[in-house]
């Protein structure tokens, strides 16, 4: 009996080191889903944006209301969502600037939880790619859909990535 137990506690031990040095996954999602999930925030608050906060958290999915937890809501990143950071470093992989395509983001993953910021990225704004439209969660205004260029420079600390689970 000693001997069993002894497997038992031995195999939870692999398995949880295991487990915990895998990288982290969130189910496969469409392109066309990220933008209609990102889109339906613009409205989601009685035909307003949903409010920013860091601490509040939105309807029956209960994702945190800021940027981070938009983008994790937005591309079914589990509930309340990741971090700025996470999305980065564990849920997205860099791509270059002109490789942008709807659904992917642009971070910048430096500083403090008030300075770092994420955006989805939908289309180009002009055809010299010097400007895309973004949906973004921000203070003050909450959810928007606006004209951005984060990340084209490669100077501003801004960085295009394309997360793991985004499908096409």
């Amino acid at each position: 009996m000693r001997v069993l137990a002894m497997a038992a506690a031995v195999l939870v031990a692999v398995s949880t080191t295991l487990v915990s040095t895998l990288p982290a996954r969130a189910a496969t999602i469409s392109r066309a889903d990220v933008i209609a999930r990102a889109k339906t925030w613009l409205t989601a608050n009685n035909g307003k944006p949903v409010p920013y906060s860091q601490t509040s958290y939105w309807g029956a999915e209960g994702y945190r209301q800021d940027c981070s937890g938009y983008v994790s809501m937005a591309a079914k990143i589990g509930a309340p969502g990741q971090r700025t950071v996470e999305l980065y470093d564990t849920y997205s992989t860099r791509i270059a600037a002109a490789d942008l395509r709807w659904g992917d983001i642009v971070v910048d993953p430096v500083g403090t939880g008030t300075t770092r910021h994420v955006v989805i990225f939908d289309k180009w704004a002009d055809p010299y790619k010097s400007a895309y439209w973004a949906y973004e969660q921000r203070d003050v205004y909450g959810t928007t859909y606006r004209v951005l260029n984060y990340g084209l420079s490669g100077t501003d600390g801004y960085f295009p990535r394309k997360l793991n689970n985004v499908t096409g």
